[in-house]
C-alpha cells in the first residue's frame, strides 16, 4: 500500500523578479547534464513579461506537449493563473482550460514570494493550452496511470531559473518515488545536479518512470527549500481533467486498455415490477418535501439550459467494438429549441443530428433537456426517494421514478431510411430511471430506460450535468455528457456524446464535470 505523506508544500513556478540585465551566473555554465533526446522535444519553458506598479517583471514556468503533434500543452493551474501566457515557443494560445480554481471546496490558499496568493486544489493543479498551430519539431510523450511503487526510479524534467531568464535550460534530475502526500500529490526524492536544486520555474515539468519512459506526474510543488523532495500531480488526475474538457484528446493520450469504460447500467436500485402493488410507486395528492424539492431543482435545471451554444461531439459503435463513426456539431439552444451545424466548417442549420453512415444505429436526441422537464412538471411521473448513496466518495441523494404507457409521458421513435425518404413510427413506452443530486438538491446525474416493443429492446440513457461559470454572473448547471444504447435483434448499439466549449453566456467560462468535483465549487 502506498504510504501517505504530509508536508508543508511550496509551489515552484514563480518567484517574479525585475527583468535582469544580461550577465553571467557562476553556477549556470556547470549545468551541462543534457536531457534525454525524447524529452527535450516535449518539455518547454514558459515566460511572460508583465508590467505592474514595481515595474517590468517576468513570470516563469514549465509546460509540456500532450499530443503527438504538440498542439495541446499542459502546465500547472498556478502557472497559468499568475503568468497568463499568450504564447508558447512563439505560437499563440487560442484556448485555455483549467482543472481547479479558488472555488474548489478543498482549495488551499498558497502564498507567493511577491506577496500575492492563490486558492486552488493541489491535486488538480493543472491547465490545458490549445495552440493555434502545432509546434514543429516537438511532440508529446506517453503516459501511465499505474501509480509508482515506493522506491521506483524516475527522471524529472524541468526548466528551473538558474541564471539570466533567457538562458534557462531543460534539466534532468534523478529521483525516486516516496509515496502519496495527504494533498493527493505524489512525492519524489531527487538528487542534485552539481549541488543545484529544483528551483522556481520548474512547475509544469514532468516526472517520467525511468523504466517505461512514460509520464507519471506533473511537477507542482516542493516540501521546502531544505529538503530534496518534489511533488507532482498524478497522471490519473490529468486523465480525469482532459477526459472532462476534451474527451477526444483523452482517448488519444490514454489508450482504452489503460482506461476501461464503465458500464452504462449505473442505476443504484432495482426497478420494481409495474404489476407489483405492495411496493408500487404511489401517486400522491401532496408529495413529500424531498420530492417537491427535487421537482423544483429539476425546473431550475430546465430553465438553466434554455439558452446556450456549445460543441457536441458524438461517437457511434456496437457491442464492445471500437468507435465506428464520429462527428461534431455546434449546438445552439434558443428558448429550448435546438439547432445543429456541422463543426467547425458547417454553414447549414439542421433540426436534428444526421444518422451516421451505418446500417443500424441510434442518434442522440434531447434527453438531456427533456428529462429535467419531465421530472419537474409532469405529475403523472411517480417519484420515490431512496436511501442516500456514496458514489466515488461523494454522498448523493437518489430518487427513483416511473411513467407507465397509459400515462403517455415517454415516447420512442424508430426510423426506416429508404433513401429518398424515411418512415417514422412513434409509440408510447413505459419509462423509468434514477436521479442523483448533491446534498443541496442540485441534479448531477439522470438515467432513463424504456421498455420497447418490436425489434428494438432495452433502451438506456445516462446524462451528467456540471457547473458553467463566468465572471460577474452566478454559475449554472448545463449538460456535460450523454450515453445511450439499445438492443436491435440481440445486438447492442451505442452512442456517446459530450458537450464542450460553452461560450454563449460569456467569452471566458470554466467547466467542472466529474461528480467528485461538482460540489466543490
Amino acid at each position: 500500500m502506498t504510504r501517505k505523506l504530509l508536508f508543508a508544500l511550496t509551489v515552484l513556478s514563480f518567484t517574479p523578479c525585475n527583468a535582469p540585465s544580461q550577465q553571467s551566473h557562476s553556477g549556470t555554465s556547470s549545468l551541462n547534464t543534457p536531457p534525454a533526446p525524447d524529452f527535450d522535444k516535449t518539455v518547454l519553458k514558459v515566460s511572460e513579461l508583465k508590467f505592474n506598479s514595481s515595474g517590468l517583471q517576468i513570470e516563469y514556468g514549465t509546460a509540456f506537449c500532450l499530443d503527438p503533434a504538440c498542439r495541446f500543452l499542459c502546465t500547472n493551474y498556478h502557472v497559468e493563473a499568475m503568468a497568463k501566457p499568450h504564447k508558447i515557443a512563439g505560437d499563440r494560445i487560442i484556448e485555455t482550460r483549467l482543472a481547479t480554481g479558488p472555488h474548489d471546496k478543498e482549495a488551499a490558499t498558497v502564498p507567493f514570494a511577491n506577496g500575492s496568493s492563490l486558492r486552488f486544489n493541489y491535486s488538480r493543479d493543472l491547465a490545458l493550452f490549445e495552440l493555434k498551430y502545432p509546434l514543429r519539431g516537438h511532440r508529446g510523450a506517453e503516459f501511465t496511470l499505474d501509480p509508482p511503487e515506493p522506491g521506483q526510479p524516475v527522471d524529472i524534467y524541468v526548466y528551473p531559473l538558474e541564471g539570466v531568464w533567457h538562458d534557462r535550460r531543460l534539466l534532468k534530475f534523478n529521483g525516486r518515488f516516496v509515496g502519496e502526500a495527504a494533498s493527493g500529490l505524489f512525492a519524489f526524492e531527487y538528487e542534485s545536479i552539481e549541488g543545484h536544486k529544483i528551483r522556481p520555474g520548474s512547475s509544469g515539468g514532468i516526472v517520467v518512470d525511468r523504466r517505461s519512459q512514460r509520464i507519471v506526474g506533473v511537477v507542482s510543488a516542493i516540501a521546502d527549500y531544505e529538503q530534496w523532495m518534489v511533488f507532482a500531480v498524478p497522471a490519473q488526475s490529468l486523465f480525469d481533467f482532459v477526459s472532462r474538457v476534451h474527451p477526444e484528446l483523452a482517448r488519444l493520450l490514454f489508450p482504452p486498455a489503460q482506461t476501461p469504460q464503465p458500464s452504462i447500467a449505473m442505476d443504484l436500485y432495482p426497478q420494481i415490477s409495474p404489476s407489483s402493488q405492495e411496493h408500487a410507486l404511489q401517486f400522491r395528492s401532496q408529495e413529500p418535501p424531498a420530492i417537491t424539492v427535487l421537482r423544483g431543482k429539476a425546473q431550475q435545471l430546465a430553465n438553466s439550459i434554455q439558452n446556450f451554444v456549445a460543441v457536441q461531439t458524438i461517437e457511434w459503435g456496437s457491442q464492445a467494438k471500437p468507435v465506428a463513426a464520429s462527428a461534431a456539431y455546434e449546438i445552439r439552444v434558443i428558448d429550448g429549441y435546438q439547432k445543429f451545424r456541422k463543426y467547425p466548417e458547417g454553414t447549414q442549420d439542421l433540426r436534428d443530428i444526421p444518422f451516421p453512415p451505418l446500417n443500424t444505429t441510434i442518434v442522440p436526441g434531447g434527453e438531456w433537456s427533456e428529462l429535467p422537464q419531465l421530472i419537474a412538471g409532469n405529475p403523472r411521473v411517480a417519484i420515490e426517494a431512496m436511501p442516500d448513496s456514496i458514489v466515488e466518495g461523494q454522498s448523493l441523494k437518489v430518487f427513483r421514478y416511473r411513467g407507465s404507457v397509459e400515462d403517455d409521458v415517454c415516447h420512442w421513435r424508430s426510423s426506416l431510411d429508404l433513401g429518398f425518404f424515411s418512415v417514422n413510427k412513434d409509440v408510447n413506452v413505459e419509462c423509468y430511471g434514477e436521479v442523483w443530486t448533491d446534498q443541496d438538491g442540485n441534479i448531477l446525474h439522470m438515467s432513463e430506460r424504456y421498455d420497447l416493443p418490436g425489434n428494438w429492446k432495452n433502451y438506456e440513457a445516462v446524462m451528467t450535468y456540471g457547473w458553467l461559470e463566468r465572471q460577474g454572473d452566478s454559475r449554472r448547471l448545463v449538460p456535460l455528457s450523454m450515453k445511450t444504447q439499445a438492443e436491435f435483434k440481440g445486438k447492442v448499439y451505442w452512442c456517446r456524446s459530450n458537450f464542450l466549449n460553452y461560450r454563449v453566456f460569456a467569452s471566458q467560462v470554466r467547466m467542472t464535470s466529474s461528480r467528485a468535483d461538482i460540489d466543490r465549487h
